[in-house]
């Protein structure tokens, strides 16, 4: 990508805008964080129920932290060396950083950094770091796949959908853990198993 794709990218999501975009395991939608009205934007695209949360994704660990209670578990932490970047959603504690109208008023948020240099590149090249993501389709539908899958589920209600540069999506979900008692639970077992 170019500086001036950065550049409407960056323009876009500002302007409380919504993006589509691929990731190491199926096509997502994001915003950031801090904007309310693109998080709406969001759940109405999608018709997904207010009670779903979102999760945040970024290119790297350390821009996360800021929305997660510190110090985090060390069970989390040996699971972040291991499986990060990849196909691995770990729900945490979050801090004040992280909005309730994204998590559902809940007290976790789910983190992320995909295994996709496409991904990496726009996070790198956004203010924060940081996006608010779901996947790419209407609620109860299966997750875009490819560009133009992504095209045809949302293409007309998002503000700009990127392509991939190549940089393909797998095309299989991502595990999502939490903790129990500082014990590793598997909510939605995905392409990653962790042992």
């Amino acid at each position: 990508m170019k500086s001036k794709d950065y550049e409407k990218i960056n323009e876009i999501l500002k302007n409380d805008g919504v993006i589509a975009f691929v990731t190491d395991t199926v096509w997502g939608v994001g915003c950031l964080p801090n904007s309310e009205k693109a998080v709406k934007k969001i759940y109405e695209i999608k018709h997904r129920e207010a009670k779903k949360p979102l999760i945040l994704m970024s290119y790297d660990i350390y821009p996360l932290f800021d929305y997660v209670k510190q110090p985090i578990e060390k069970e989390a932490q040996k699971l972040i060396k291991k499986y990060f970047p990849g196909a691995l959603t770990l729900v945490l504690t979050k801090s004040e950083k992280t909005p309730d109208y994204m998590t559902s008023n809940l007290p976790t948020v789910g983190i992320r950094v995909p295994d996709n240099e496409t991904f990496a590149n726009i996070c790198k090249n956004i203010e924060g770091g940081v996006l608010a993501t779901t996947s790419a389709n209407i609620s109860g539908e299966p997750p875009a796949l490819n560009y133009e899958e992504t095209i045809k589920y949302i293409g007309d209600k998002v503000d700009l959908v990127i392509e991939d540069f190549g940089c393909k999506a797998q095309g299989r979900a991502s595990t999502v853990a939490g903790f129990k008692d500082e014990k590793p639970i598997i909510y939605r077992q995905g392409d990653v198993e962790i042992i």
